[in-house]
């Protein structure tokens, strides 16, 4: 009777779509960080811890208002055994636990073991009553308990859970972490020389009537004090035995800062990548719109300068750890995720549909793209997908795995050359950024109708007349790309030209048609 009424409402729960999404809700808020309203929520908590140690700290030498008294010792115990109770609901699924229990002993055809299901519970839950961060927490309802006023003191354990609510705090003790058995090494080996100084102190001073070491507890204070460099003054030794043993635990004490301090540095020197990382990863995250690079090549950095330039905002993701370190020390917002994984977009935190502008893919290979591709369309059936072809074979391929627009650079280099054929210097120039020499770049010219007819003249300048290419003119009214233009073309503002040539010669152009163009 039991175990089917524990079942019927294990099944009911699981099917209620209200109890589901106020689970979730508390999820989210209270360990979910890209949340939106869990940042609200964090603030809020340390506001309250502060606000308690404050009180406790004024109660102490001054009166304090029974109000704010009251404030502290109920309605902020109340909330946090609040949160104390969501913790311990959401920190395991009970409903799962006993239906996946009965489904197991129906498959096995045998009576619901309801017993054993409130077992698997219990061992569940009890993994949260008994971490630190739980214990802490019960430490901070404590102070709920007025009457026992002992139990004020608990107050400062609030401070504890500031940990908890600041992510830099829990970022550094992770890092400590990390380094267990080197802190626990020199815990052990501070604690050997504080035992045997302490003991050779006492022996050597507490007879001695002019010496201020009289206990061995007085031996275990100073001790600990000169070990640790800090040297108050109140414990002197005065003979000669003493003072010897205070000079090798003064060496002792340099030795054990120096150890502490090469496993804080060499913690957070192993850790400062990922810690870069998270944080890259969390600036993402808050993105309204950008686009996502695939690949960090040399035509990819071309194509994420002239959008940075254009003001859009970029995140390339990169698999070769050199290639993420070049585009970062440039400036751009690289990340080390190999963009054909799902667990990449996953690690992002994002929403396509919301955050995402375009995907862009620029790797080297045609079978990553197709990759990528794939596992971008498993994510997202409507975002626009833009590849680069590398090999013609392989175009069906890409239009398979659900690409929008792909652009085979061979073709357009093409087209290129044929309407400049019978020239040669602009076709090596082509050749150049085909090849991609240095010095060769294709650059954007935005013009207007003041500009219009400087622009012809200038090209036909025998600087520029064999020189500089101008590849065409996109004129942004019909959204057309006019190649080889003619002097009779119509220019209005808006219009770009695409001018090829070095890098010298097109700053001498603009300069040209903008001074001049302009009076």
């Amino acid at each position: 009777m039991i175990g089917r009424w524990i079942v019927g409402l294990a099944f009911f729960l699981q099917a209620s779509m209200r109890y589901r999404h106020t689970k979730r809700f508390f999820h989210n808020l209270l360990e979910n960080p890209a949340y939106p309203y869990k940042k609200f929520f964090d603030y809020m908590m340390i506001l309250l811890i502060i606000v308690s140690v404050y009180i406790l700290i004024r109660h102490v030498k001054h009166e304090v208002n029974n109000q704010w008294i009251y404030f502290n010792n109920y309605i902020i115990s109340i909330i946090f055994l609040i949160e104390y109770v969501l913790r311990f609901w959401i920190y395991s699924d009970m409903t799962k636990i006993v239906t996946e229990q009965y489904e197991h002993d129906l498959f096995l055809q045998r009576p619901f073991r309801w017993k054993w299901a409130l077992h698997l519970i219990l061992k569940n839950k009890a993994g949260y009553l008994f971490s630190i961060s739980a214990i802490i927490d019960l430490l901070a309802i404590m102070p709920f308990f007025h009457e026992l006023r002992m139990l004020r003191i608990f107050i400062l354990f609030r401070v504890f859970k500031l940990f908890r609510y600041t992510k830099s705090l829990t970022q550094f003790i992770s890092i400590l972490s990390s380094k267990k058995f080197e802190i626990f090494t020199l815990l052990v080996f501070a604690s050997v020389i504080i035992v045997v100084s302490a003991i050779l102190i006492y022996i050597m001073e507490a007879n001695n009537p002019e010496s201020r070491i009289h206990t061995l507890f007085d031996a275990v204070y100073w001790a600990v004090v000169t070990i640790f460099t800090v040297g108050y003054g109140d414990f002197v030794p005065v003979t000669d035995e003493g003072r010897m043993v205070a000079m090798v635990i003064i060496f002792a004490g340099i030795a054990v800062i120096s150890f502490a301090t090469s496993i804080v540095v060499s913690a957070f020197t192993e850790k400062l990548d990922e810690i870069k990382e998270d944080k890259l990863v969390d600036d993402v995250s808050k993105l309204s719109r950008f686009y996502i690079v695939c690949g960090y090549t040399p035509l990819a950095r071309e194509v994420v300068e002239r959008f940075i330039k254009s003001g859009k905002k970029v995140v390339i993701l990169e698999k070769d750890i050199s290639k993420v370190h070049e585009a970062q020390k440039i400036g751009f917002m690289a990340l080390l995720l190999d963009s054909s994984s799902l667990s990449s977009y996953h690690t992002l935190k994002i929403d396509f549909k919301r955050q995402v502008e375009a995907v862009i893919l620029l790797q080297e290979s045609d079978v990553l793209n197709v990759y990528t591709a794939l596992t971008i369309r498993e994510i997202s059936n409507h975002i626009k997908i833009l590849s680069i072809l590398n090999q013609l074979e392989n175009r069906r391929k890409l239009l398979l795995a659900g690409i929008s627009e792909i652009v085979y650079t061979q073709e357009l280099i093409g087209l290129m050359s044929k309407q400049e054929i019978g020239k040669p210097i602009a076709f090596e120039v082509i050749n150049a950024l085909y090849t991609d020499k240095k010095g060769v770049f294709i650059e954007e010219i935005i013009l207007d109708a003041k500009t219009r007819t400087r622009f012809f003249e200038t090209v036909t300048q025998p600087l520029f007349h064999k020189r500089l290419l101008v590849l065409g003119i996109y004129t942004a009214f019909n959204d057309k790309f006019q190649f080889n233009p003619s002097s009779e073309l119509e220019i209005r503002s808006g219009d770009a030209a695409i001018v090829i040539g070095t890098a010298a010669l097109i700053d001498e152009f603009k300069a040209m048609i903008y001074k001049k163009g302009n009076r």
